[in-house]
């Protein structure tokens, strides 16, 4: 399909065999974007978001993407946008953890982690950044990072490391891209009612959170919301931002400090 033959916008989003990924593909679907959906290992989970995208009335592609190797992040972004005739958003939500002491830690398993979360980011955004540009019709770029964008978590100095590093490229591709139309920003959640945390299927309001204001965890589609109006042309203006969804988790370190006073 032709670029200039296409009528939707056209949206990527890695990692979109569940959970936030899913979620997000469905919301961009909803938001009238077809969309490219990527998996690493659950092909039958990427199968079935791309009947949920198609549901909506949108177009989906699925391809596989293993972000170990990050050259092909870039090479499955422009397979996907020459396949759906063009990129308008692209969210980066592949991603994988650790939780390993920092003693104990291997130099494999850092490596592992900034690779896939890290340096595959990179290797999409810039392809995906280099279309946009290249189209001269603007673009969205979203980062899902995390709240270890901001703050430290014992046991998982590679994640905090590669979301605390995708945050501050974040920054420096909103300015350089600003001049193209381009806006890129992040988004940081919380505990989320997902697979990575243990909790698919689970109902967020039914699991007791004392230690977060909000008193629940969140649910993929509070998240996917967020990407969603910042994949919008109404969120133009904004860009180099991190949008913290974390049920107020982060302003417990004011009570703490109030509690030890």
């Amino acid at each position: 399909m032709a670029d200039e033959q296409r009528t939707a916008r056209v949206a990527i989003v890695t990692g979109s065999d569940s959970g936030i990924g899913r979620a997000t593909a469905v919301a961009l679907a909803e938001a009238g974007c077809d969309v490219g959906v990527t998996w690493n290992t659950d092909e039958p989970g990427a199968r079935q978001t791309a009947g949920e995208v198609a549901a909506t009335g949108q177009r989906a592609e699925v391809r596989h993407l293993d972000l170990t190797d990050p050259s092909r992040g870039a090479e499955v972004v422009d397979e996907l946008a020459e396949a759906m005739g063009g990129l308008d958003v692209l969210v980066n939500n592949a991603g994988t953890g650790s939780a390993t002491p920092f003693l104990d830690l291997s130099l494999h398993e850092w490596r592992q982690v900034l690779t896939i979360d890290l340096d595959g980011a990179f290797t999409c955004a810039q392809a995906a950044a280099r279309r946009m540009v290249a189209a001269g019709r603007g673009g969205r770029i979203v980062n899902i990072t995390s709240i270890h964008e901001h703050v430290p978590l014992a046991g998982a100095a590679p994640y905090c490391a590669a979301k605390g590093g995708l945050g501050l490229l974040t920054k420096v591709m909103a300015l350089e891209l600003a001049s193209h139309g381009i806006t890129v920003n992040s988004v940081a959640p919380g505990e989320i009612s997902t697979p990575m945390t243990g909790m698919d299927d689970v109902a967020p309001a039914s699991v007791e959170r004392p230690g977060i204001p909000a008193g629940r965890p969140g649910d993929a589609r509070e998240i996917a919301a967020a990407v969603a109006f910042l994949a919008s042309p109404e969120a133009s203006y904004v860009t180099g931002s991190s949008m913290v969804i974390d049920g107020g988790l982060l302003l417990m370190a004011a009570v703490r400090n109030a509690e030890s006073s």
